[in-house]
């Protein structure tokens, strides 16, 4: 996992919906920002993508910047590609870009292992949170709050630490790496 405190990784990226290229410091927020690697086909992803929406529309106005990122192999997965993705955005109420990783570069500067994968990062762009959404899986019963995820955006809101024991990696599908 990307240890606490750990910089943003930079990146310039193209964004699906718009098809402009988007940076971190393009989708930063003024109090923090929330990078995502999530992808459409999987079923960690569609079991809260609604509830990510509403997370983004709750947070955004307070000042945290949200930009998912899909680094999937399309060759493996072609439900990942770039059209796909844009519609999967408008489906879900997206207000945020959701950006094209074709080089799988980023998703390896933030060390990202699955979808979804959470990072959150304080006003300085510093790494404050690496973790899960919430204990939520699919068919696991539990509901869909997004409890792990606002608690840690309402501490960098706050300007508090989260603690080590609130980091629980999140768990999905893994990427779809390309062949090396």
């Amino acid at each position: 996992m990307m240890p606490l405190g750990t910089p943003a990784p930079d990146f310039s990226l193209p964004d699906t919906v718009s098809g402009k290229h988007k940076t971190f410091a393009d989708v930063a927020g003024e109090k923090g920002t929330l990078v995502m690697f999530i992808c459409n086909h999987c079923p960690y992803v569609i079991h809260i993508a609604r509830e990510i929406a509403g997370v983004a529309a709750e947070y955004d106005p307070k000042g945290i910047g949200f930009v998912a990122i899909s680094s999937n192999d399309v060759a493996e997965r072609p439900e990942d590609g770039p059209e796909a993705m844009a519609e999967f955005a408008e489906a879900n109420n997206f207000i945020f870009p959701y950006l094209y990783d074709e080089s799988q570069d980023v998703a390896k500067a933030y060390d990202a292992v699955c979808t979804p994968d959470f990072f959150l990062f304080d006003a300085k762009g510093r790494c404050a949170y690496r973790g899960q959404f919430d204990a939520s899986r699919p068919n696991n019963g539990e509901p869909v709050t997004g409890a792990d995820l606002r608690a840690s955006l309402d501490a960098v809101l706050e300007g508090d630490l989260i603690p080590e024991e609130a980091q629980v990696p999140s768990q999905g599908c893994s990427i779809k790496w390309k062949a090396a």
